[in-house]
This record gives C-alpha cells, structure tokens and sequence, in this order.
C-alpha cells in the first residue's frame, strides 16, 4: 500500500472562524460582506470528492490500476494549497483592526503561532505527499490518492455552517441538520477512510483488516498514522461543539 496523499483540512473548529476543512479561516465579517473564501473552499471540495469518486470505480485493482486524474488533479491541489496558506495570513491582519498597517513581522508571526497545526499540514501536503503523490510512488497506487481526494465531502457543510453563523442562524434546523451531516460526512471520509482502505487492500491480497499493516511497508503505517492523527483531534473538537450546540437551550428571538 502506497503512503497515501490527504486532502487539505483547516483550523481549530471550536474557535469563532471560517471553515473548517478548506478556505481561509477568515469569517466575511472580517474580509467583508462579499468574501468568497466559503464558495471557493466548496468549489474545490465538490471537484477532489468528484475526482476521488471516478478513480475510486475506475480501479478494480487497488495497487496497479491507473486513472490520469490521481495525477494531474494534484496539479490543481498545489495552487489552491498556497492560495489557502496566502488567505490565512490575510484573515490574521484584517484581525490586527488597523487595515492601514502594513504586513509587519509580528503580525506574520502572530499568524505563525496562532496556525501551527494548519501551517504544518500544508506544508506538509505540499513539500512531502505532493512529491510521493507525483514521483516516488511511481506508477502505484491511484486507488488510495483517489481515496483521499474523498475526505474533501465534508467540506462544503462546514462552510455552509460558517456562513449559518454570520447570518446569525445558530437556531435554526438547517444548522442542527448541516451539523449532523457535517459530523458523519466527517467521520465517514476522514476518520473510516483508512480502515477501508487497509480493508481494500486485504481483500486484493486474500488479507484480513487485521493482518493488513503486518503485510505492507511500515512507512505506509507510520505515514497514515501521521495523516490520521490530526484528523481524529479535529473530529474530537467538532463533537465538543456539536455537544454545546444541542445542550445549549434555544435561543430566544427578539420581538
């Protein structure tokens, strides 16, 4: 099994900022009314998901099967990446208040120190998995890097509910509900996705789930370990939230 590329992901989810797994972390209310950071971040998560799919059914075999978008829809991933990274930064100086200063080193550091886990994950993504992903897997293993583009189907719920909670819309059913799908879709595609592609792999070679990691190269191993890691501490914020959201009592309208 080939060390697996991961989708992007985003920031702390209990803190009041944009979203979650994709996008710039910035709420509209600081970049202002029109900020498309939310559409772009959806964007992007329909086509890696809708990528993800077709490799997926396309590969019979999940080791040797090829599909031409395992590589070239890493060449879309990079841009999108630095863009991310860029619009972080710009979300930490519209917080600064003062608009007119210029980009300063504190500010810069600021941001640094307020997104290590996400700075780390893309840099990551772009300096390590991106080079596997294109070069040294060599022809192996498209299954697996479509299995990851997958892990984006989470993210236009959570954009949605980021836009929910701009408009003040925390009440409401449709919050609750995207909040619901925001958590399974989440648990399905980021959480369950490497068992089910360790299960994939046992059925292949005639293996059990748990014989699996015993039978692959323990760089996979630690490589997934790493990709997983940061994705149950998110998911574990997320339940915390969703825990406040429906122990909070409803709150009450004006007028």
């Amino acid at each position: 099994m080939t060390a697996t590329l991961t989708g992007r992901e985003a920031g702390d989810p209990s803190a009041p900022r944009g979203p979650l797994l994709s996008g710039s972390r910035c709420p509209p209310s600081h970049r202002g009314r029109n900020d498309p950071s939310w559409l772009v971040s959806s964007v992007q998560a329909v086509l890696a998901t809708g990528s993800g799919i077709i490799i997926i059914r396309s590969c019979s075999h999940v080791i040797t099967d090829r599909h031409w978008l395992a590589r070239e829809y890493v060449w879309f991933l990079i841009p999108y990446m630095i863009y991310d990274s860029y619009a972080m930064y710009l979300c930490e100086w519209y917080r600064t208040g003062d608009r007119s200063s210029k980009h300063t080193l504190t500010i810069f550091r600021n941001f640094l120190s307020k997104n290590r886990l996400m700075i780390t994950h893309h840099a990551v993504i772009l300096f390590v998995l991106v080079p596997v992903a294109q070069r040294l897997r060599g022809e192996l293993g498209d299954f697996f890097v479509g299995c990851i583009f997958t892990a984006e189907l989470s993210t236009p719920f959570v954009s949605l509910g980021r836009v929910l909670i701009q408009l003040k819309q925390q009440h409401t059913l449709l919050y609750k509900v995207n909040g619901i799908l925001t958590l399974t879709t989440f648990f399905l595609c980021r959480i369950l996705l490497f068992p089910f592609m360790y299960w994939s792999y046992g059925q292949q070679q005639g293996l059990s789930l748990l014989q699996v990691p015993f039978h692959i190269p323990f760089y996979c191993n630690v490589a997934n370990a790493f990709l997983i890691a940061p994705q149950i501490y998110w998911f574990s914020l997320l339940c915390k939230k969703a825990a406040r959201l429906f122990d909070a009592p409803p709150a009450k309208k004006d007028g």
